[in-house]
């Protein structure tokens, strides 16, 4: 669920939101302030013509982990006018730094799909300690993956470029918790997480489902393109 990552007070409030098992349904409308939080000043996107979600995670992000396939089946099903970004973030916590690191490196050498999942597990469930350059590269080599060409982009100027960019445009947004779902670069979804984690993910993903729905009703273009043409009339 989405915590204040910077808080390590706020842990006993998340065990004990964990233990809640029931959400209501959602609102036919979203609510600002309860369900979403508007950007004071929206930021353009990168995928014109588009509406776009981005995450923005951690690899080391416990929340993030258990998020991961909830989000992962959500945006395989997502319309053709969604595109679907990940953002990993830092926090300016050394770790969590080279995690980041580590997945924009693996965007480069094309490892990412084969390997994505692998290393939450690695890193949550084996409970391996993949924090730095050299540890991450023996495990990639022994999962299948290039150490030589991993270990290259890691140190790479267009990777650190990357993962400072991931951590500057979080800060525009305002982002303190992960994992959090940005829609079209003017709405940070929400959910209520008193509920527990399980419905505390669903309620955030059917909240940025809404907001989905409302950028392409506030889209002109976008509301005309999915009208049935108008019949003509003969001559």
């Amino acid at each position: 669920m989405s915590i204040r990552n910077r808080t390590p007070a706020l842990l006993p409030w998340i065990v004990a939101a964990a233990l809640a098992v029931h959400s209501p349904p959602p609102r036919a409308q979203v609510v600002e302030g309860t369900d979403y939080r508007k950007i004071a000043s929206p930021l353009p996107t990168d995928s014109p013509g588009k509406i776009e979600v981005i995450e923005f995670f951690s690899y080391g992000c416990p929340h993030c982990n258990e998020f991961y396939p909830q989000v992962s089946a959500w945006a395989a099903k997502l319309p053709h006018d969604v595109v679907f970004k990940r953002v990993a973030v830092g926090f300016n916590r050394t770790q969590w730094v080279n995690l980041a690191r580590a997945y924009y490196a693996l965007q480069v050498t094309g490892d990412l799909a084969a390997l994505d999942a692998a290393l939450f597990h690695a890193l949550h469930e084996e409970h391996l300690q993949l924090f730095d350059e050299a540890s991450l590269a023996t495990w990639v080599g022994s999962h299948g993956g290039n150490a030589e060409r991993f270990t290259h982009a890691y140190t790479s100027f267009s990777v650190n470029n990357q993962t400072v960019q991931g951590d500057q445009l979080a800060e525009r947004f305002l982002i303190d918790s992960i994992p959090s779902l940005v829609v079209n670069g003017t709405y940070v979804a929400m959910a209520n997480a008193e509920h527990g984690a399980g419905p505390y993910f669903t309620e955030l993903l059917a909240h940025t489902d809404q907001l989905i729905a409302q950028v392409r009703s506030e889209t002109p273009a976008r509301s005309a393109a999915k009208q049935p043409e108008a019949p003509r009339k003969s001559k």
